[in-house]
């Protein structure tokens, strides 16, 4: 990902809290030398210093060929976050260009297969664990239902985990225009009736203060 020096955010505690507040996100693979991408909740966790990325699919998304445990290829999954286009009418001098403000987080590693099949335990955990993060009310009924259906639904997806090698940041909120530009613009934004115009004048005041 392109990122100025003005707008890299490097913290990774700052990535991972907007990862789980933003984690329906975009898993691109490449598969038989083209880009494949499928949206889908992930969660995050953090094990020890390394920070696993994991989700599943259907066994009919053609995604699963990039989980090969032979694979070595890379992986990437973009969090994406809250996003508004900006007026030059703002900015102090007139001779601006318009723009757009934004946030968003890539995540690079490889693809790690998680089947029932083979470990069923990691699966069950996994599932568990997207339970408590979407659903926690629905974690007593899954486990009531019949272990036979509860087994035939994991039987029909496989899952993933991703250990990240590489994390970056991007917080593009007009850290490289002036004071008074700004202000400008995050007051603009604030006004907006847009909840994401909205969210970006928050984001901007938190950055700034």
């Amino acid at each position: 990902m392109y990122i100025p020096t003005y707008f890299r955010e490097d913290d990774r505690e700052t990535l991972l809290a907007f990862m789980r507040a933003h984690s329906f996100a975009t898993v691109v693979s490449t598969i038989n030398g083209t880009p494949f991408a499928t949206h889908l909740p992930i969660s995050v966790e953090l094990r020890g210093e390394t920070v696993f990325l994991t989700g599943h699919v259907s066994k009919a998304n053609e995604h699963v060929r990039a989980f090969s445990p032979e694979s070595t290829a890379l992986s990437l999954i973009i969090f994406s976050g809250p996003h508004a286009y900006v007026s030059p009418s703002a900015y102090e001098v007139r001779e601006s260009v318009p723009t757009w403000n934004y946030i968003a987080v890539h995540a690079l590693g490889v693809l790690q297969t998680v089947r029932f099949a083979d470990t069923p335990h990691a699966m069950e955990a996994m599932l568990d664990a997207m339970i408590a993060q979407y659903d926690p009310a629905y974690g007593n009924q899954w486990h009531s239902l019949p272990e036979k259906f509860r087994d035939g639904m994991m039987r029909g997806v496989v899952g993933f985990e991703m250990p990240v090698q590489q994390l970056e940041g991007k917080y593009k909120l007009s850290q490289n225009r002036s004071a008074h530009d700004q202000a400008a613009v995050q007051a603009m934004l604030d006004a907006s009736d847009d909840a994401s115009a909205r969210a970006i004048a928050q984001a901007m005041q938190s950055r700034h203060a």
